[in-house]
């Protein structure tokens, strides 16, 4: 409750800070500023804490809610080691020839970041490996590693078929640095009996089974070409009510964009769509998203890693976790090609402004659900009997379902700045047990 006490002032910060220029509550004008502090909570990677200043530039109003362009800059750190600082901006109506720019600048550090192993239920979770009260402990961070990655985006839209078929274009330059969990800096100023040991840790397992190759076990570049298809009907896009969102994609990282080591190339398929069952009020939508690789072998530190036309979601990391698979571990269902999906209920149950500011409150159940459909290639031979009895179960010849449900609560702001607390269930121990995620935005 204190947590959702914090958010709750964040966004009266925000409306108190926000500078306006025009004269009726429900049309925005000129350029609406945005300077709060970032404080948020995700069960994986712990409380947030830094800034976020956001500025929407709404032109004459006439495209409200709607913009023409937009710009956030973020630094901020999370309790549990992560860091972001990152730079996004969205020309949606400024461009000539109706074409959309979507720039993204970031520096994205994982101190402590989930890996729990290929394949979903074939990788055993075990959480006894990491509680230090159990029999079986082996170290707090066993299901752990280290990632600092270094990411540029930059995607171009334009109509095909009049303004509801759109063509993609863009383009990735990501490096990733991979290692296992750094002690010195966790055990930095704890007493004595509270330092972590070295010991094993999955991922340090994983490459000495030869799972993950030594040329990607310490990361490496992952530039890529995006070309796609977009199909978009909805009548707002921070919360549609109604309409449809579907995108086709083809991702490819050729050997000659940098790629010295990795070459691959990912076909990725969504389809969202909005239902509007009263208006203005309540609403059903759901989301099935397919993930790939079709060609080549992609590093086991891009397997991850989602992929869409737009997101301005600073982690993109799955399955599993706030964006994802909600309650369930971030990153537990990773394969070389993935399949989930989301169903929501949306109710708006309030409507009101404070000041100059266009205020709702909604309230949203959920269903979240999915699972590995291409496997990553496991020789079995690498690995002792033990080991297999100990951290696989290869009785799953292939993945399960992963399923979670929950319910949730929204906070928005003039329509686009929207304040998202969830609170989701894992159906299997073996996904792990719950997870609350205060975050910004709806998942789609």
């Amino acid at each position: 409750m204190q947590r959702l006490l914090l958010i709750l002032l964040t966004a009266m910060v925000a409306m108190n800070l926000s500078a306006q220029t025009d004269k009726k509550v429900n049309e925005k004008k000129g350029f609406s500023l945005g300077l709060l502090p970032t404080i948020s909570f995700d069960q994986d990677m712990g409380f947030q804490y830094g800034g976020l200043v956001s500025v929407y530039d709404y032109g004459k109003g006439d495209l409200y809610p709607s913009y023409k362009q937009m710009v956030k800059m973020e630094i901020s750190r999370y309790t549990k080691g992560s860091g972001t600082n990152q730079l996004f901006y969205d020309a949606r109506n400024l461009l000539p020839y109706h074409l959309r720019l979507t720039a993204d600048l970031s520096y994205l550090t994982e101190k402590s970041l989930d890996f729990y192993g290929f394949n979903g239920y074939q990788s055993r979770y075990n959480a006894d490996l990491a509680d230090k009260e159990a029999n079986d402990y082996i170290t707090r961070v066993f299901y752990r590693n280290q990632r600092k990655m270094f990411r540029f985006t930059a995607d171009l839209q334009g109509n095909l078929v009049g303004k509801k078929v759109k063509w993609l274009a863009g383009i990735g330059i990501m490096n990733m640095k991979m290692d296992t969990v750094d002690l010195n800096s966790i055990n930095k100023g704890k007493k004595e009996e509270d330092k972590l040991s070295y010991a094993p840790t999955l991922y340090k397992e994983y490459i000495g089974w030869g799972i993950i190759s030594d040329k990607e076990k310490d990361g490496g570049n992952a530039n890529f070409i995006k070309l796609g298809l977009v199909y978009d009907t909805r009548d707002n896009e921070a919360n549609a009510m109604h309409g449809m969102w579907s995108e086709a994609m083809l991702t490819i990282a050729p050997g000659f964009f940098f790629n010295p080591e990795f070459s691959y190339s990912k076909l990725v398929l969504i389809q969202r769509q909005y239902f509007t069952i009263l208006k203005d009020k309540l609403s059903f939508v759901y989301r099935l998203d397919y993930q790939g690789t079709i060609g080549g072998k992609a590093p086991f530190f891009m397997q991850p890693y989602m992929l869409s036309s737009y997101s301005s979601i600073t982690k993109t990391d799955g399955l599993g976790g706030a964006k994802t698979l909600r309650g369930i571990m971030r990153d537990r269902v990773v394969g070389d090609g993935v399949a989930f999906g989301n169903l929501e209920l949306r109710w708006k149950f309030l409507k009101t402004h404070v000041g100059k500011q266009n205020l709702y409150f909604a309230l949203n159940g959920f269903s979240d659900f999915g699972m590995v459909v291409q496997e990553v290639k496991i020789d079995k031979s690498k690995i002792s009997t033990e080991d297999q009895a100990k951290y696989f179960d290869f009785s799953y010849d292939k993945d399960k379902l992963h399923s979670s449900l929950g319910a949730g609560l929204r906070i928005a702001l003039n329509e686009n700045f929207i304040l998202a607390v969830d609170y989701g269930f894992a159906m299997n121990k073996n996904d792990g047990l719950k997870g609350l995620y205060i975050n910004i935005g709806n998942l789609f």
